[in-house]
């Protein structure tokens, strides 16, 4: 068998657009994969077309040989955007793999290690009193692990562009809502949030400092990630669980969060850090440190599908993002198939591959729209993180 074809297809999912990597062979079993570097869609196309001259006529087997090639051919190795597409390219090619041998992707790396992926929700931003209501109607439906997201309670504020961000208004209006979720849900609900980089190692300390009591199960990407030794300053201002590593693009960024014993829950993207070949990697490394994945999962049908493969091998697997505008929005039609879900867990997966169709003949009824990240400032006006 060999390579006849890689293609990048970006497609409008919803708000926003997901980036498809196709793998094509002359045997014709085609395999999908997903880079993950969302509003970057156009410079994984570019660098698709870099890779597909020198992996047609490669055999698609020979995984890590091709992750290899993909990662050191341009002397400059590395790079967010090149990690995206290996991650596609290398999912794709465990499809390929799996539709050739007959079984799901779980069983080419190392088999099921459990019966089901359980998966946390995400009900929305703490701004408000409707956010109890919601959590407690999550906790209803059987969702044991709640993610929640810090909002701003002043009127005006509508997290779009150009919207007003001031981290201690956050932080006061998430500590008083997470306490009142607490309070309706009870204690054996794991409430978690995250913060998406917004916070300064103070500001992070100042928040954790005042959920102590609510035993939070984790605070996730408090701060930016450049430097790690400004996580350890704040791993001695406060004992809250750290969530941490979902835009590592690859096992190295890894390496001192993990050795120094910084991150406790690895969320690790399988479409940002170099696929399968690169994720189970990281995994094996963390578990000789007793820390448990919490994949990152914010995309498509895709990359939903390789996370859950990734988890159900995976014996050090803690939990699964999940978001349920994220699902809602996937086009049926692009994606006629995708792996089911029974309340707050993914059923093993038994088709060959990945368990994803993808039809190509919708892609003219998804066409991809240019869509940029909400850029948010704090009231003076300097430029503060999404």
């Amino acid at each position: 068998m060999k390579i006849t074809a890689v293609r990048g297809i970006p497609v409008k999912s919803g708000f926003r657009n997901l980036f498809i990597v196709k793998v094509e062979t002359d045997a014709g079993i085609y395999g999908i994969g997903e880079g993950g570097i969302s509003g970057r869609e156009l410079a994984m196309q570019g660098m698709v077309e870099h890779y597909e001259k020198f992996l047609v006529g490669a055999d698609p087997f020979r995984i890590e040989h091709i992750w290899q090639t993909l990662y050191r051919s341009a002397y400059f190795e590395g790079g967010k955007i090149t990690a995206a597409v290996i991650s596609a390219i290398d999912i794709a090619l465990y499809d390929i793999l799996g539709k050739a041998l007959n079984v799901p992707v779980y069983q080419l790396i190392g088999g099921a290690a459990r019966n089901s992926v359980q998966a946390f929700a995400s009900p929305g931003s703490l701004d408000g009193p409707a956010i109890v209501d919601t959590a407690r109607e999550h906790v209803e439906a059987g969702w044991t692990a709640l993610r929640l997201g810090p909002g701003m309670e002043r009127a005006g504020w509508t997290g779009e562009d150009g919207a007003i961000y001031e981290p201690y208004e956050s932080i006061d209006a998430a500590v008083h809502w997470l306490h009142e979720i607490r309070a309706a849900v009870g204690p054996r609900i794991r409430l978690s949030i995250d913060f998406h980089h917004r916070l300064s190692v103070a500001e992070a300390a100042y928040f954790c400092r005042q959920v102590e009591d609510i035993h939070l199960h984790f605070v996730e990407e408090p701060i930016r990630c450049e430097d790690p030794s400004a996580y350890e300053q704040l791993r001695t201002m406060t004992g809250v669980p750290f969530a941490i590593g979902e835009e590592f693009s690859s096992k190295w960024a890894f390496q001192p969060y993990i050795e120094r014993g910084i991150l406790n829950f690895c969320r690790v993207d399988i479409c940002n850090v170099g696929g399968f070949t690169e994720a189970k990697k990281v995994a094996g490394w963390c578990e000789t440190h007793y820390i448990d994945l919490m994949p990152h999962n914010p995309l498509g049908p895709v990359c939903t599908a390789a996370s859950v493969h990734l988890a159900v091998a995976t014996n050090n697997f803690a939990l699964l993002e999940f978001q349920q505008r994220v699902e809602d929005s996937y086009p049926r039609d692009l994606f006629p198939v995708m792996l089911k879900r029974d309340r707050d867990r993914y059923l093993l997966p038994t088709a060959p591959g990945l368990g994803v169709e993808f039809d190509e003949s919708a892609v003219a009824n998804n066409q991809f729209g240019f869509w940029e990240a909400p850029h948010w400032q704090r009231e003076d006006g300097q430029f503060t993180n999404w």
